[in-house]
């Protein structure tokens, strides 16, 4: 079944630009293959009972989200300086009878559309960062600033992937050794990176599973240390107290985390260094200085993390020894050592990550045997530590004495389909650009300027300063207050053929975006 991209849901012509693009146009249809009976027959339910224009306006409303969450209700609108009623809204009057809004969801395999929204967030986020802009001065780029990797130490050796060829772990010595459980300690395969032995332990007795369970619990523990045993190394490098840094430096830093093929994660990390006034503030050392901090500081980290049961040992755990950090406009890209190393690339490079998390874990635990054996692990250490400290999700069991200490894996089990990771996948420090959250405000906003727009020819006419503009849309105070009644209705399209369109719109969408930042490149 195909359907032209001029009545598609979610694909509009932006201009000049849209018509050249493969995808538009009544020679350029979406695909729909593989169409269920209850798709297909929902599909054709839109032409026949009329409502295939509201969906497609609704749909584009929300951006092309998979699953929308649906709610009936009103609100009004108040102009916070004058306390007139400068609006209001009904879910009524919306064009299929019901407010939908975007889920939000940053998991690519939960909704491709949300998520990229999410990614062009984090990108623009980032790139502040680095070059300026949204209300950082153009001055942040003169600062000095690392790109770091931060891994996880080894706990046995695994089957790898080497993009050169090379041979997984050929040891030229004893080709036929073996552990003591049989098994061989050498492997001369050259696995393909979808290889599902990729990242497999050699010997699963011998792999120190539990410990690398444990080390990526309090993976977020060591993050929170490494920012703080850097911040007192530039201090001492500058010699003065921590509590003085303030006024000589400050450490700003952007940072995501990727999971290995071996189930654990590490942290790519932008670091960057300011002077006493804020971003773009000339900074008192140098990124070559600051790499040499943060190599110091990432060797000097550690934790010492409590025993699962009677049964367990504490363990002290420290990052891994594959520790990669380059200044980012003297260095290269990670991905392509002849490859320059600019912001943009390392902006995208973060934000496609952001994007990651255990979903494309889990999703391959079938065909990988040791990502499931590691999920399964995480439940026995969540119920032995439950055993031993008394507590459960929070609660104390019945038999529980107050003396009894705090269970530190209280909450491991949740967080066994993470794989026991249980941080943020993307996180930055204050002030090293704008938030996420003034983003989202901002395109809300330009929302309902549009939207006015659209209804009001005079409105249309209007000249708008850019200038003016963006600094209103990113302007920390609100204008108005918003008085709601909303109740929830679901979530999701009310049809498979809905989502079906939605999945489709969003996939042809991506495309243009593709084929327009790499017509950008091509013109520059």
């Amino acid at each position: 079944m195909t359907i032209s991209t001029m009545d598609a849901p979610g694909i509009h012509s932006d201009g000049p630009s849209a018509s050249g693009f493969p995808g538009y146009g009544e020679g350029a249809p979406l695909d729909l293959p593989g169409l269920t009976p209850d798709q297909a027959t929902s599909m054709l339910a839109r032409w026949r009972d009329g409502t295939f224009d509201a969906f497609a306006e609704t749909l584009a409303s929300v951006n092309n989200c998979a699953h929308p969450i649906r709610l009936t209700g009103s609100s009004e609108t108040y102009d916070l300086a004058s306390g007139d009623l400068v609006g209001t809204y009904a879910s009524a009057n919306a064009p299929l009878g019901v407010l939908f809004r975007p889920c939000g969801n940053r998991r690519a395999e939960v909704c491709p559309a949300c998520s990229r929204t999410y990614a062009r967030d984090t990108f623009a986020m980032i790139n502040a960062g680095l070059v300026g802009g949204k209300t950082i001065p153009a001055t942040v780029a003169d600062n000095p600033l690392l790109f770091a990797t931060f891994t996880a130490p080894s706990f046995g050796p695994v089957h790898t992937h080497f993009k050169n060829g090379s041979r997984c772990h050929p040891r030229n010595r004893d080709r036929g050794a073996r552990c003591e459980h049989g098994r061989p300690i050498s492997c001369m395969a050259r696995h393909a990176e979808d290889d599902s032995i990729v990242g497999a332990p050699f010997c699963s007795e011998c792999h120190d599973t539990d410990s690398a369970i444990i080390w990526q619990w309090h993976a977020p523990e060591l993050w929170r240390r490494l920012t703080i045993e850097l911040r007192r190394a530039v201090a001492r490098a500058l010699g003065v107290t921590e509590s003085a840094l303030k006024k000589h430096a400050a450490v700003q830093f952007a940072k995501v985390a990727e999971y290995q093929a071996r189930g654990l994660v590490h942290f790519h990390a932008l670091i960057r260094l300011d002077g006493p006034d804020g971003p773009g503030s000339p900074a008192p050392l140098d990124g070559h200085a600051l790499a040499g901090l943060v190599k110091h500081a990432a060797g000097a980290v550690t934790y010492t993390a409590p025993p699962v049961d009677h049964d367990d040992v504490a363990r002290l755990l420290r990052w891994g020894k594959q520790l990669d950090v380059r200044v980012v406009r003297d260095g290269h890209r990670t991905d392509d050592p002849d490859s320059p190393l600019v912001p943009e690339q390392v902006a995208g490079y973060l934000a496609k990550y952001a994007t990651k998390d255990a979903n494309s874990i889990r999703s391959a635990e079938s065909q990988r045997p040791h990502l499931a054996a590691m999920n399964a692990r995480c439940h026995s250490l969540a119920m032995r530590a439950m055993k031993h400290y008394g507590i459960k999700n929070g609660a104390r069991k019945a038999d529980a004495k107050k003396s009894d200490p705090v269970n530190p894996y209280d909450l491991l089990g949740k967080w066994a389909h993470m794989l026991g990771f249980r941080g943020h996948f993307s996180t930055k420090s204050r002030r090293y650009s704008i938030s996420l959250g003034r983003l989202r405000r901002a395109r809300a906003r330009y929302a309902e300027i549009r939207a006015a727009a659209e209804h009001n020819e005079q409105a249309r006419a209007t000249l708008l300063d850019l200038g003016e503009l963006e600094a209103w849309l990113l302007a920390d105070e609100e204008t108005t207050l918003v008085i709601g009644n909303w109740t929830f209705d679901g979530i999701g399209w009310p049809s498979p053929g809905d989502e079906t369109l939605a999945l489709a719109a969003a996939a042809r969408a991506r495309e243009y975006d593709q084929w327009r930042a790499q017509t950008n490149n091509t013109n520059r």
